[in-house]
């Protein structure tokens, strides 16, 4: 039940050129101009309303993990060492999604765009396809698929060895943890989004898949990453905690965001109506006794 964890020399070159550097480094200052852009917007459109500074401390904090993983020292140890590699995987994956959730961008395009192009916007997030691709089903098989193709297949070595496939990883690393994280705590609107109980188990179901992954990695199970043994298991065990406390700050989200649905009768009202119903009964009693 061996895998291609035996296989000596990693080799993979590249991550080093200037368009390497330039293109994400360029792509961020991008991303960092359009949100300070929308949240101007924003507060000038409902200046009481304004926009909590948290949420950009957040996008902000986000986009400098994309900026660590993206960028050197890390982006070219990435590809000469599988330790490198998981290091970058972990910051696109989770840490970097989770901190861009948090920074609600949806809710903060709702209130910068005009009011059509709002509208226009809250019916495409009600579309079947967006619904069924933002269920927290199908953001962890598009989290937890994506992990089983790029290990346990020769996707790996094949990805390393062509630049622009190894930006497709990136940005489906990037993409769909943010879309898990989004499903599973984020505070924009989820029009398909389920209770907290069944979020917290797909959360669960998540641990669990990254654990047995990183597990079947460290032991060599079926893995076709060709990479030295050492690389190849200090990659599982970064997985593994590294994942953990990823996890463990989505789960702290979770309950951070999560905010009870008041039903339209309260508890005070609801005794208050067990009190009156009574003494409506007796007073009809007492008019029928007088009759």
């Amino acid at each position: 039940m061996g895998g291609g964890a035996a296989h000596p020399g990693h080799g993979h070159g590249g991550g080093g050129g200037p368009l390497d550097v330039w293109l994400p480094g360029l792509a961020l200052l991008v991303c960092a101009a359009a949100y300070a852009l929308a949240v101007r917007r924003a507060r000038r459109r409902n200046p009481a309303q304004g926009w909590p500074a948290a949420r950009s401390v957040s996008f902000a904090a986000g986009l400098a993990l994309l900026a660590l993983a993206l960028l050197p020292p890390l982006a070219p140890f990435a590809h000469r060492d599988f330790r490198g590699h998981m290091v970058q995987h972990l910051l696109l994956g989770m840490y970097a999604p989770l901190a861009l959730v948090l920074a609600a961008p949806v809710t903060l395009l709702l209130r910068a765009l005009p009011p059509h192009r709002g509208r226009w916007l809250t019916a495409v997030l009600r579309t079947r396809p967006a619904r069924l691709l933002a269920h927290p089903v199908a953001a962890l098989l598009l989290t937890t698929g994506g992990l089983v193709l790029l290990y346990f297949t020769p996707l790996y070595d094949t990805v390393m060895g062509r630049p622009g496939w190894h930006w497709l990883t990136h940005a489906h690393f990037l993409l769909s943890g943010w879309l898990f994280a989004y499903v599973i705590a984020g505070p924009d609107p989820a029009p398909a989004r389920p209770g907290v109980p069944a979020r917290l188990v797909v959360l669960g179901l998540a641990i669990a898949a990254h654990a047995t992954i990183a597990q079947l990695m460290y032991g060599g199970f079926w893995v076709e990453v060709h990479a030295p043994i050492a690389e190849v298991q200090g990659g599982a065990e970064i997985m593994y905690y590294g994942g953990d406390v990823a996890e463990l700050l989505l789960a702290a989200a979770l309950v951070a965001t999560w905010r009870p649905v008041r039903t339209p009768r309260s508890a005070y009202g609801t005794r208050l109506r067990s009190v009156r119903r009574p003494t409506g009964r007796l007073e009809e009693g007492m008019r029928d006794g007088g009759a």
